[in-house]
C-alpha cells in the first residue's frame, strides 16, 4: 500500500480490521488523508478490485475523544437508516465503536463524489440545495427515537468576542436563560452545514450544482428543526456574510420546512446556535483556513459571528 502522504498512515491493527470486510481478491493499494475534520482523523482508501478497477472507501478515526463510542453508535446508526431513503449518504461497511480491533474507535463507510464549496461564488444556487436538502432529513421518521439534543451552552459560557456591543450581547445572553421553547421533534443532523455538504458543480454551468452527499452524522439527535437550521444559518452568516445566515432560515421555509410559529421562539434557537460558536471560533476557524478561506482568521470570525448577533438581535429581537 503508498500513502498519499505520512499523516495518510493507517495504523497496522486498523488495516488489517479494514482488510477483512473486503471482497475476496481485494486489497488496500493508497490511503490519502482527508482535510475537514476537527474530531476525527478521515482517510481516503483506495481498493484494488477483483476486475483490475477500483473503488473508494472512507475510514473515519478517533483518536483519544472522549464520547468516540457514542458519536460511533449515532452515526452507524444513522447511516443504516438513511440507506435507501434518497438522502445522499455514505453506506456503512463496518464500525468497530469500542476498539476491539483498532488501534482507537474507527468506522468504515463508502465515499461520496462530490467537493465541499466554501467560497461565496454561486450561493443563490447553493442555499436552496442546502435547505431543500435539510427539509429531506427533517422529513425522515425513524423507527426508534434518538437521544435528545443536548445543548451545551449556558448564558455563563458565553465568549463576547472584542470590540462586541456590551449591551446586544448581554441582551442575546438573556435570550437563553430563559427555558427552551416546546418544539414538535425531528430527525436532527446536529452539524448541518457547507462543510459536511459534498457538491457536483459543473464548471461550465455552475447554476446546475446538484448535492452529492451529507456527511457526519455522529452528533444525529432529536429536536426541534429550528436547531439545524440555526446551526446551518451561523455557518453561513460566518463564511458568507450575516445576510445569508438570515437568508438560510427563508430558504427552508421556501422549500417546505416549519419552524417555530413565535418570532420569539425563533429568537432563541438562532441566537443559541450564535452564541454556542463563540465558545468555538478558533476550532471552527482552522479547517475553514485549511480549505482555502485563509481570510477567516480568528478575529475575522469573531467579527461575523459579532455581526450575525447583532442582526438577529436587530431582527428578531
Amino acid at each position: 500500500m503508498t500513502n498519499h502522504d505520512e499523516a495518510a498512515a493507517v495504523r497496522p491493527l486498523a488495516l488489517a480490521w479494514v482488510s477483512r470486510h473486503l471482497e475476496v481478491g481485494e486489497r488496500i493499494v493508497r490511503a490519502e488523508a482527508l482535510q475537514g475534520g476537527i474530531t476525527a482523523e478521515m482517510r481516503r482508501l483506495t481498493i484494488s478490485t477483483r476486475d483490475g478497477g477500483a473503488r473508494d472507501l472512507v475510514l473515519r478515526t478517533f483518536v483519544n475523544v472522549a464520547h468516540a463510542e457514542d458519536w460511533l453508535n449515532r452515526e452507524a446508526a444513522a447511516l443504516t437508516l438513511l440507506a435507501g431513503t434518497g438522502v445522499p449518504a455514505p453506506g456503512l461497511v463496518a464500525v468497530d465503536q469500542t476498539a476491539t480491533h483498532c488501534e482507537y474507535p474507527s468506522l468504515l463507510m463508502t465515499h461520496l463524489a462530490g467537493r465541499t464549496v466554501l467560497d461565496d461564488e454561486g450561493l443563490e444556487t447553493h442555499v436552496p440545495l442546502l435547505a431543500r436538502q435539510l427539509v429531506a432529513i427533517h422529513a425522515l421518521r425513524p423507527a426508534e427515537r434518538l437521544p435528545e439534543y443536548v445543548a451545551l451552552t449556558t448564558a455563563d459560557t458565553v465568549v463576547v468576542p472584542k470590540g462586541a456591543d456590551a449591551a446586544v450581547w448581554a441582551a442575546a445572553i438573556d435570550v437563553i436563560r430563559k427555558p427552551a421553547p416546546p418544539y414538535a421533534g425531528r430527525f436532527l443532523h446536529r452539524d448541518f452545514q457547507p462543510g459536511n455538504v459534498l457538491f457536483d458543480v459543473p464548471p461550465s454551468r455552475p447554476a446546475g450544482a446538484r448535492i452529492t452527499g451529507v456527511v457526519d452524522w455522529a452528533a444525529t439527535s432529536w429536536g426541534p428543526a429550528d436547531l439545524d437550521v440555526a446551526h446551518c444559518s451561523t455557518n453561513l452568516a460566518i463564511l458568507h456574510g450575516p445576510a445569508w445566515g438570515l437568508r438560510f432560515a427563508e430558504a427552508y421555509e421556501e422549500a417546505g420546512g416549519v419552524l417555530a410559529a413565535a418570532a420569539s421562539e425563533r429568537l432563541y434557537w438562532r441566537v443559541r446556535d450564535g452564541l454556542a460558536c463563540s465558545e468555538e471560533v478558533q476550532q471552527m476557524a482552522q479547517p475553514w483556513r485549511e480549505a482555502g478561506r485563509a481570510e477567516l482568521t480568528t478575529r475575522a470570525v469573531e467579527e461575523r459571528l459579532n455581526a450575525y448577533v447583532t442582526a438577529l438581535m436587530n431582527a428578531l429581537g
